[in-house]
């Protein structure tokens, strides 16, 4: 089978699923819709993957492109002549693909663009309709962006959910025992973007450093709110007691995970988190923002716990009530692996990306 990958930039996630694909009989080909400021996939593209030379791929995404784009993706599928289109996200990437004129197209939502960008103007509210509704199938990785996917004209017996999962060899239990310490060490490795609620977090860290003096902060990665966040620690005087270790690559992340005690996500929209999922997956106790895909992964009191989202006074309190109950952390991160062995096995939830192609495949020669 021939498959075209579309996706809008090239990301840990891409690099996943481009190279599970890779391993397959299928033929597949990348077109990268821009080409982001910001880096974050140090790894190269498989080798077996052919990356499309087209008018996108070169720069960040500008809607005044849009016609010329949808022209030269014409051209591309022209070409390929591909069984099969991937894309996503819906408004950008899926959106294309419909003004193609190709089909079957399995349009995957990337979480956000369910969570918050169709909300951002009328405009992307109809765009998302118009995609939607013209999809021989979706994916996504929560039950809350298949219900929203529905609501916004979906059809729901075209729907799959799972989530994308994590690699449980890399990301397991550490193997070697702590030393026993007095200090306490929290861990967030979300984007300082404001939909990833890292203000949040590091105003919450203030009230509880001020309270403790054994509590420091594990703080991965940057953002357009860096300015904001370092201003809220050094207005706290706590700045020295943050690490900011900056992009970390994928093959060093689980090291980061190990020197943990809890893994934070302040996050006010997500799908299916993989950074909780990596979180769960090492053993670690998780307090993370109630949000509804949060709460398909997290069991209050079981695997983790939950704060109200974007309450930095009760995220405070939970961290202290956490640290309060430390020796019952153990047991606490062993029910987290095995949350993460039952849903997030990256090896077994892929297998179903494959069904789904096959269900689209179908669904397409049937409606001719």
């Amino acid at each position: 089978m021939k498959v075209i990958y579309f996706s809008l930039d090239y990301s840990p996630h891409d690099h996943r699923f481009l190279a599970a694909l890779s391993e397959t009989d299928h033929e597949v080909f990348y077109v990268r819709l821009q080409r982001g400021a910001r880096q974050v996939e140090d790894r190269p593209v498989p080798a077996k993957i052919e990356q499309v030379l087209w008018a996108g791929g070169q720069g960040e995404f500008r809607w005044r492109g849009l016609p010329r784009l949808v022209l030269d993706f014409r051209r591309v599928v022209r070409e390929i002549k591909p069984d099969l289109i991937h894309a996503g996200p819906i408004q950008t990437c899926a959106f294309i693909a419909m003004l193609s004129g190709f089909r079957p197209v399995l349009t995957m939502s990337w979480g956000f663009d369910l969570m918050e960008d169709v909300h951002k103007s009328k405009w992307m509210e109809w765009v998302t309709r118009y995609t939607l509704k013209r999809s021989t199938f979706f994916t996504s990785d929560a039950q809350v962006t298949c219900d929203k996917a529905v609501a916004y004209g979906m059809n729901p017996e075209r729907t799959v959910v799972f989530p994308w999962g994590v690699n449980l060899e890399q990301f397991s239990p550490s193997t070697v025992n702590r030393s026993p310490s007095t200090s306490f060490t929290l861990f967030c490795n979300r984007s300082w973007e404001s939909r990833y609620g890292v203000d949040v977090l590091v105003k919450a860290f203030v009230k509880v450093a001020r309270q403790n003096p054994s509590v420091d902060l594990l703080l991965l990665g940057g953002g357009s709110q860096g300015q904001v966040i370092h201003q809220i620690l050094q207005s706290g005087g706590l700045l020295e007691r943050v690490t900011f270790a900056g992009q970390v690559s994928q093959k060093d992340l689980p090291r980061w995970y190990h020197m943990a005690d809890l893994y934070l996500s302040p996050s006010h929209v997500d799908g299916s988190s993989v950074s909780l999922m990596e979180a769960l997956a090492c053993g670690l106790p998780c307090l993370v923002s109630d949000i509804p895909a949060n709460k398909e992964w997290v069991t209050e009191n079981e695997n983790g716990w939950l704060f109200p989202d974007g309450d930095a006074d009760a995220l405070a309190a939970k961290i202290l009530a956490v640290i309060a109950q430390r020796e019952n952390l153990p047991e606490v991160g062993r029910a987290a692996r095995r949350s993460a062995e039952k849903r997030a096995d990256w090896q077994k939830n892929f297998a179903q990306l494959l069904v789904a192609y096959g269900q689209t495949i179908q669904l397409h020669r049937r409606s001719k």
